[in-house]
């Protein structure tokens, strides 16, 4: 036990000497989160639009003053008709427009919203927006239809609100109600993080050992293999916990996203995901014979199906089945359910069992190939 000890110890001499791996270690992650918590985001907000007010009632100009007063739009101007929307449709000056039409029977109006649908997910978050406005601003009814004129340059989708009898829905977002970015892009660039200090550096540490020969003397010392294996993972998995703490404290404090479940179940189960990573790099450790080829190992085989499979940019559920699939083995895509469930939903240890269940065995799994792959001989 003495001898692992003294091995950790070098462990951590190494990683403090090199200024590189103590920025990438500890700068990088605060960098990540700031970048994805505020230039990276899928919120839409000070949309420029045009409104036509035919009616004018006290109901529309409610309505309208809600919709200036809005985070999300910014009152472009005025206009006079439709064809001068179209105008600025073409222009490019606004990305939706409202045009309230006077109703046949009194105090009633037709409200309609133009969106510009060239970016599809900005036209149906728009339209989220707007729909909510009108609703809550004049208990309107809401009722939807495609329109098939003049689609080159407005939505498919064409919104028509009137304020006649009928069904008025009840809008209620749950966990996110101001639709924050944040608490979608947190929890995946903590995934992101911990797979990147892991998994590439743990993998790019035991390929340098390699590389300048001492894995050699390593190798004739009285210390076991899977010793050896743990004594260069433990270092990095302690300041994987520093990288957690730095992460949840930046998500609270600077990006207001809540810890609405329970703390220390947040950090075990990102423990255990941490793990998972390690046992990632130190199987890439057994396949790459150099650093660019563990760190390029890393880059493609890791980041880019977290990026792309797990969740965290676009859902799951609107891939074909056959990524649907693929996705079950990417790590981060259990660990940011994980993370949702207990931090944004503040869900108990139940609710997160078989994700749990999945990293464990993952973990498992992967220790027992990298035990079985790393060779005492070079």
């Amino acid at each position: 036990m003495e001898s692992w000890g003294a091995f950790v110890r070098k462990e951590f001499i190494h990683i403090f000497r090199d200024k590189r791996t103590m920025m990438i270690l500890l700068l990088m992650p605060i960098v990540l989160i700031v970048l994805f918590g505020y230039a990276i985001t899928t919120e839409v907000k000070r949309v420029p639009i045009a409104i036509l007010d035919q009616s004018r009632d006290e109901v529309t100009q409610k309505m309208i003053s809600h919709f200036a007063a809005s985070e999300y739009f910014e009152l472009y101007k005025m206009i006079d008709s439709e064809e001068e929307g179209q105008v600025l449709f073409r222009q490019g000056k606004i990305r939706m427009a409202l045009i309230v039409e006077s109703g046949k029977v009194k105090g009633e109006s037709e409200i309609q919203l133009l969106v510009d649908a060239t970016d599809p997910n900005e036209a149906t978050q728009l339209s989220a927006y707007a729909t909510q406005i009108a609703v809550e601003s004049g208990k309107l009814k809401v009722e939807s239809e495609n329109a098939n004129s003049d689609a080159k340059q407005l939505s498919p989708f064409t919104f028509h609100l009137s304020t006649g009898k009928g069904i008025v829905p009840t809008i209620s977002l749950l966990y996110n109600p101001q639709m924050k970015g944040a608490y979608n892009f947190v929890p995946g660039v903590m995934g992101l993080i911990l797979i990147l200090i892991c998994a590439m550096m743990t993998s790019v540490g035991i390929v340098k050992e390699k590389e300048i020969g001492t894995m050699e003397v390593l190798l004739v010392s009285p210390m076991k293999p899977v010793y050896i294996i743990l004594a260069k993972a433990t270092p990095y998995l302690l300041l994987s916990l520093v990288n957690i703490a730095t992460i949840l404290a930046l998500s609270y404090f600077l990006l207001d996203v809540p810890i609405n479940g329970s703390l220390p179940l947040l950090v075990c189960v990102s423990v255990l995901y941490a793990l998972v990573a390690l046992c990632l790099g130190l199987l890439i450790s057994t396949i790459a014979d150099t650093q660019q080829a563990a760190m390029l190992i890393s880059a493609v085989v890791l980041m880019l199906p977290i990026i792309l499979l797990s969740g965290m940019m676009f859902p799951i559920e609107n891939m074909p089945v056959i990524l649907q699939v693929i996705s079950n083995i990417v790590p981060a895509k259990w660990y940011i359910i994980a993370v949702k469930d207990i931090m944004i939903k503040g869900l108990g240890f139940g609710s997160v069992l078989q994700e749990v269940g999945v990293l464990v065995l993952m973990a498992v799994v992967l220790i027992g190939l990298s035990v079985k792959r790393f060779k005492i001989r070079l």
